[in-house]
């Protein structure tokens, strides 16, 4: 089996990498990145390590894939991966979905070529930010939860939220963001792409991926950077909902989503499904109640607090993914405990981290 992964040299696409080299024996995988992120050429050095060829692309040129060797699978991990892609100034809009949408569709044009397998890695961030705004909550210990008396009065039973998070039929209405429209549009574009030449396509939304070797930021892999920036002793806050630090995410390993991505390569006949993919309630948490895990781990930190809502936060976002489990068998395994300790340890031993993914 063959296998190109774009964006390889990212976080969760440099992980895939390796992962997939120790699941599947003899598999043999080519990545492609445009290393246009600061930090990435640090990657680099672990792919030789698994003997995965490296080669220099970027995913948004289609001639630059018009070379490249014939796989059986594409994973698709190239991507702008904030939620304030294009509006917060550090890209524009443009690039974002040259990035998460035109890239997908030169990648797509890739498997058509060659009757490649495509699995597209998405986001929870498809799902309706009116719709997710509009869930009733309440606070418990120092976090955000459903309030489901008040789900049942609503009628909300049925919309796609149940205790287990928010279910793949939860309404994805605009608006989702603009990094969200471009991954919601690159879904069915995948769909579609399978659909009409004839390649199996799955598409798995994933919850907020963390890890060891994430470059953390305040707005994406916020777990990584929370336990980074409480280590070195720089700026945390606490931005919106009245700036009590109560918003809640779940988090993934990606070590247990590879596990997936793996059965999916093995069992084509099953493509087609969009999948929710995430460490789900077991593994969410609030961001105060990291703070008091990093507290008991490294010790006092001041956090500061903005009230004002930022654009496109949600208080709660944590995703059901009993669909993967009900048709892959698949569960994480990570427990969320585990996951922040191995952030914190690689914290601990690469001091200055943070740096390597500055902007400045």
């Amino acid at each position: 089996m063959k296998a190109l992964i774009t964006g390889i040299c990212g976080f969760v696409g440099n992980h895939i990498a390796q992962e997939l080299a120790r699941q599947i024996q003899g598999i043999e995988i080519i990545g492609v990145d445009n290393l246009s992120r600061p930090g990435s050429e640090q990657n680099r050095s672990r792919l030789k390590k698994h003997h995965i060829r490296f080669i220099h692309a970027d995913v948004r040129n289609p001639s630059d894939l018009e070379n490249l060797p014939p796989c059986d699978w594409v994973i698709e991990a190239a991507a702008n991966p904030s939620v304030l892609a294009g509006v917060s100034g550090s890209s524009s809009s443009r690039q974002l979905m040259e990035h998460n949408l035109i890239g997908t569709l030169n990648t797509l044009e890739y498997c058509k070529r060659h009757r490649a397998g495509m699995i597209l890695l998405s986001t929870s961030r498809v799902y309706s930010l009116s719709g997710l705004s509009a869930l009733p909550m309440e606070t418990r210990d120092n976090a955000f939860t459903l309030d489901f008396a008040k789900i049942r009065e609503l009628g909300l039973t049925t919309a796609g939220v149940a205790k287990a998070g928010v279910a793949e039929n939860f309404s994805t209405q605009a608006p989702v963001s603009l990094y969200g429209s471009a991954k919601l549009a690159s879904e069915t574009l995948s769909l579609e792409y399978g659909e009409a030449f004839g390649f199996p396509v799955f598409v798995n939304r994933c919850g907020v991926l963390a890890g060891p070797g994430q470059f953390g930021k305040a707005d994406q892999g916020i777990f990584s950077f929370w336990i980074h920036s409480w280590k070195a002793k720089r700026p945390l806050k606490y931005i919106g909902f009245g700036g009590q630090g109560h918003q809640v995410r779940d988090c993934l390993h990606p070590r247990d989503l590879t596990t997936l991505l793996a059965l999916q390569m093995r069992t084509p006949k099953k493509s087609g499904s969009i999948l929710n993919v995430s460490g789900g309630v077991n593994n969410s948490m609030s961001l105060a109640n990291l703070s008091r895990w990093c507290e008991q781990r490294f010790g006092p930190h001041p956090v500061a607090a903005d009230p004002a809502n930022r654009k496109y936060d949600v208080p709660w976002l944590i995703l059901d993914s009993s669909r993967a489990g009900s048709e892959w068998d698949w569960r994480p395994k990570m427990t969320l405990d585990n996951i922040l300790q191995e952030i914190a340890g690689h914290a601990e031993k690469n001091p200055n981290w943070l740096d390597l993914s500055s902007d400045a």
